[in-house]
């Protein structure tokens, strides 16, 4: 006999964002309060931007961006070498069966954003981008 999923298929999806910010507000507790002993990581202001899950909550990417995005490179080497104490705390915290196993990720969504606006200042794209003046005729 199949097992059932006890939810449907948004409920689970609603889970899954849930968790997944329960798991940014943990590492960004545990980063804002210095709790991993690391030179490069105390010595950064590290944001954890946004915590993406599986459907199964069994793997997390966190993605990160130190402030003014200084030495990212560093920052995310630096959190992959201390993977196993945040999944440890993260663990202990979120209070599930299995904790996510995490991995560590440079957010490129503010740099995407800066491409994109830049494309968009571009006189041939604003002057596309002008409404109409009526004239239908």
């Amino acid at each position: 006999m199949a097992h059932k999923d006890p939810f449907t298929a948004e409920q689970q999806s609603v889970r899954v964002l849930k968790v997944g910010e329960r798991v940014r507000h943990i590492l960004s507790e545990l980063l804002a309060r210095q709790e991993v002993h690391d030179d490069i990581v105390s010595a950064a202001n590290i944001s954890v931007t946004e915590v993406r899950l599986t459907p199964d909550l069994r793997n997390a990417t966190a993605y990160v961006k130190p402030l003014l995005g200084a030495g990212e490179d560093d920052v995310v080497n630096a959190l992959r070498q201390n993977t196993a104490f945040l999944q440890r705390e993260v663990a202990k915290r979120l209070g599930l069966k299995f904790a996510p196993k995490l991995k560590f990720r440079k957010d490129e969504s503010f740099a995407e954003a800066d491409r994109i606006e830049e494309l968009l200042r571009d006189p041939k794209v604003a002057r596309d981008l002008e409404p109409d003046d009526g004239d239908d005729t």
